[in-house]
């Protein structure tokens, strides 16, 4: 089953830890892995954007620029996320259908544009189920229910073991761009969101696409 935007019972996963890639906290052995991340630069529209959660939460607003500008001036991909917060009523009139469409396209600008990087820590997961560690959220992630099982969507996980396996099956070569999802009034800072290339050596310092 492809994740669907809407939360289902069925769509409930129990998954036992110690078969598991887990990742809670971005300083672990997978924490890459995670949307708060640093080290994953990204250009959107020729805006520099430090990580894919804040990218994610300012595709809420495509209708509030001043919004999503203020959630991408945010040094912290946390505070970024907490930004967003007090706008959320007024986020896209079809968020909950399109949110897992968009955090689908946002991991794979992250792998886009940072294939050399981001590839191998997919690839290093093997075939293991890749599991977000989350005590509050069990759609994109998977709560513990004891020192072995986290049961929850996942749907973040789910996302992650697709693009592996895409990822893996075109040896990478199929993530040289990447187009818009189709959907309506998909901008950044009132201008449709364009095709996501990889960036080009020259924006690259030290690995990191927009320099320190």
């Amino acid at each position: 089953m492809n994740p669907s935007g809407a939360k289902r019972r069925s769509e409930t996963r129990t998954y036992r830890r110690s078969a598991c890639v887990v990742f809670c906290k971005t300083a672990e052995e997978f924490g890459g892995l995670s949307n708060m991340a640093g080290g994953f630069p990204l250009e959107i529209n020729g805006i520099p954007i430090l990580t894919a959660e804040a990218l994610y939460q300012a595709c809420r607003f495509p209708h509030r620029p001043e919004i999503q500008r203020l959630i991408i001036d945010q040094k912290s991909p946390m505070t970024a996320k907490m930004k967003s917060k007090p706008h959320r009523a007024d986020s896209r009139s079809d968020w909950d259908a399109a949110r897992v469409t968009i955090m689908r396209w946002c991991v794979r600008a992250k792998l886009v544009q940072n294939r050399s990087k981001f590839g191998p820590l997919l690839l290093s997961t093997l075939d293991r189920p890749i599991v977000e560690e989350s005590r509050r959220d069990d759609f994109w992630g998977a709560q513990p229910v004891d020192a072995e099982v986290l049961v929850g969507s996942n749907l973040l996980g789910r996302l992650l073991m697709e693009l592996r396996q895409q990822f893996r099956e075109t040896n990478g070569d199929g993530f040289k761009h990447l187009d818009p999802p189709r959907i309506p009034n998909f901008q950044i800072y009132g201008e449709p969101i364009r095709v996501v290339t990889p960036p080009s050596p020259k924006r690259r310092r030290g690995g990191d696409l927009f320099g320190s």
